[in-house]
């Protein structure tokens, strides 16, 4: 992974953090783990237990629309970024 791929990476996961932060009701307890592999990365989202449900949103719509506007990153970097919502007995 080059410094460019790793910068845009953070840039990325940083962007994920501010949404959630903006949904939740403890934005200190917001958590991003960034995964890189070959292909893709993937982006460990872990939040306060209680506000697992303002992440996901009715029938997972919220979690859809950030999961679009990833799919829109991934296009212009041209680098495939998937996002996990982990629940308090995951682990990052």
């Amino acid at each position: 992974m080059t410094q460019n791929e790793m910068v845009t990476s953070i840039s990325v996961a940083e962007l994920v953090r501010e949404i959630a932060q903006a949904l939740v009701d403890e934005p200190t307890a917001v958590d991003v783990q960034s995964v890189s592999r070959e292909d893709n990365t993937v982006l460990k989202l872990k939040v306060a237990p209680q506000d697992v449900g303002k992440v996901i949103g009715k029938q997972g719509r919220t979690a859809r629309s950030v999961r679009t506007i990833l799919g829109a990153v991934s296009m212009k970097l041209h680098h495939r970024y998937t996002l996990d919502i982990l629940e308090e007995d995951d682990e990052l």
